[in-house]
């Protein structure tokens, strides 16, 4: 089970980190164009503003789970060296649960959210919100399914660090 999980969380992990990259190209590619317009060409165009706000939202909560999978993310582990290795992967592991709850708790309102925005119209581009608000849901979701591979994959391991013998 570990392995499979091993193995999910990567193929998935590859894939959103390339929906990353693009993304960040595209947010790049379209900064530039409106440096470009702004003082070189004067076009006036009235969307790369807004629509580098919507690829930076979709790329920053899209990289949460990039940071899941390899256990990036922030963790204060001061007070939790100071007890044995037990218990310390019980609480890695309750700590993964809570994670988890909060993402699943994310998606359920992210939904609505994301919904709201169909009634709501993006001005400078005669869209519906919808797609650009639904980066909370689909960010929630994929954190989620990620949390849940990580927590089986590592069973509240990710903190143990060889020991002098086993890193040499």
């Amino acid at each position: 089970m570990q392995t499979w999980a091993r193995l999910a969380s990567a193929r998935i992990n590859t894939i959103t980190e390339a929906v990353v990259a693009l993304l960040m190209l595209l947010l790049v590619l379209d900064v530039w164009l409106g440096v470009v317009d702004r003082y070189y060409f004067h076009w006036q165009l009235p969307w790369p503003e807004v629509m580098a706000r919507y690829l930076m939202i979709w790329a920053a909560m899209l990289a949460i789970s990039c940071g899941i999978a390899r256990r990036e993310h922030i963790g204060l582990t001061a007070f939790l060296n100071l007890w044995p290795k037990p218990f310390q992967r019980s609480v890695l592991v309750v700590m993964d649960l809570l994670a988890l709850s909060l993402f699943v708790y994310v998606l359920w309102f992210g939904l609505s959210f994301a919904h709201s925005g169909g009634s709501r119209q993006a001005m400078i581009f005669g869209l519906s919100l919808e797609p650009f608000y639904a980066a909370i849901p689909v960010s929630a979701a994929l954190c989620s399914v990620q949390l849940a591979l990580v927590l089986v994959r590592d069973l509240g391991t990710h903190l143990e660090f060889p020991t002098e013998e086993e890193a040499v």
